[in-house]
């Protein structure tokens, strides 16, 4: 028997741009007259879509629209998108802090909120005195407070403060206690927006660790928006992706992640390799760069595909020893396998001077991590200097090793070897 805790039907946010309020006094007396013969809203009918890169006519907006999904108890969902997806409006809706303008949301049980630095806090009253303001909100006795106020005071390491008025603390403090208020509370739902990019590294751990914590341990149900996506996928299991206002896809978050990081490399990112070169030595001049016949820094290549072919051409004003380096990572940045013939087997080749045309067939290993994996190319003498370093030149589409990034890629007679991590030290 499925024990829905959130349900979100037929959901809508409208809003005005650039008004405060409702509107014009004749939009207002026509809502009203709608509202009397029990006729739906006129404005409601217009509007367009949450698109913020076109300018349109009309300045109604529909910042969510048709937003249908069920959350059932002890769920982890992970909110994704671009800036003005909906994404924070869809969690104020559901924090009760504005309301929708069409649908109804079903939820069961008390929620806590991290939306923004300092939400739900009295900047004159003291770390103390917001805690118990805020227990008492959700509905919690003094006693019950009071047995949780030494665990979200060490959390939050706040003790030296706690007496201080909350005007005083940074915004990284300022978010520690708010996350420790709302994670500690007991709430059968917790919801927190990307402020937690606000704390340092040490606090994100701490409460990724917390949050797995409430859901796992506790089976309380947790919804988090973040554009980390390292911890979406470490958090969640499932996910929501949001574009221009609407879902365009939910499912499991591995699934939703890829979608969103294609969606995001396909429509704002598009490039070709050579405008994406970070540095060229002087002296060297790239006329083209293409893998696999595209010269661009967007393409996917697909999953079965092993083989990347290297086409770069330009001119050089002296003869150069060379190689080609390409660094595999994650979309996070994080390396885990490097391909250097130069560096590891003394593959050093000779560039004469005047124009040129390198070409290069790379066998990929077979063992690759599960995912979308983004490749750093740089052109260099090894072990002396780089000549040319194009960052992210192409994404891999790979289905293969799945025990995750950082783990042994041994293919010497490719060139290929795996940079360690600290959980796994041999190859």
């Amino acid at each position: 028997m499925s024990n829905t805790v959130i349900e979100f039907n037929n959901v809508g946010k409208q809003y005005i741009l650039g008004t405060i309020g409702t509107g014009t006094l004749s939009q207002d007396l026509n809502r009203w007259w709608a509202n009397i013969r029990g006729k739906e809203d006129p404005y409601l009918k217009i509007g367009e879509t949450n698109d913020r890169t076109q300018k349109g006519d009309s300045r109604f907006v529909w910042a969510l629209r048709d937003i249908n999904f069920k959350v059932e108890q002890g769920d982890v969902v992970g909110i994704v998108g671009k800036n003005g997806a909906g994404k924070s409006t869809l969690l104020k809706i559901l924090s009760r802090v504005t309301s929708p303008t069409t649908g109804d949301i079903k939820i069961k049980g008390r929620i806590a909120s991290l939306l923004e630095v300092g939400t739900g806090f009295h900047p004159e009253m003291t770390g103390r005195e917001n805690i118990f303001m805020n227990g008492s909100i959700m509905g919690m006795t003094k006693a019950e407070i009071k047995s949780k106020f030494d665990e979200i005071v060490d959390f939050a390491g706040v003790a030296k403060y706690v007496d201080t008025p909350v005007k005083r603390y940074s915004s990284g403090m300022m978010v520690r206690l708010g996350f420790a208020i709302a994670a500690h509370l007991e709430p059968e739902i917790l919801v927190v927006d990307e402020v937690l990019a606000v704390g340092d590294a040490e606090f994100q751990k701490k409460a990724i660790g917390k949050m797995q914590d409430v859901s796992k341990g506790e089976g309380r149900t947790v919804l988090f928006v973040s554009h980390n996506m390292a911890s979406i996928r470490k958090l969640c299991t499932k996910g929501i992706l949001l574009n221009n206002g609407m879902i365009s896809y939910q499912g499991d978050i591995a699934s939703t992640i890829e979608r969103y990081l294609k969606n995001n490399e396909n429509s704002e990112n598009h490039q070709r390799i050579i405008d994406n070169i970070q540095f060229i030595k002087k002296g060297i001049t790239i006329y083209s760069i293409s893998i696999n016949g595209t010269e661009d820094s967007t393409s996917v290549i697909k999953n079965g595909q092993r083989i990347l072919k290297i086409d770069i051409t330009g001119h050089t004003d002296e003869e150069i020893r060379y190689d080609i380096m390409l660094v595999l990572k994650s979309k996070e940045g994080l390396p885990f396998a490097i391909y250097a013939k130069g560096h590891y087997m003394g593959d050093i080749r000779v560039l004469p001077m005047g124009d040129f045309h390198l070409h290069r067939n790379i066998i990929l290993p077979e063992m690759l991590t599960n995912g979308l994996i983004y490749i750093d190319m740089f052109l260099h003498k090894p072990g002396v200097e780089y000549q040319m370093k194009a960052p992210d030149c192409c994404v891999l589409e790979s289905e293969g090793y799945v025990k995750g990034f950082g783990h042994a890629i041994i293919q010497s007679n490719g060139g290929f070897e795996c940079l360690n991590d600290e959980e796994d030290s041999t190859c």
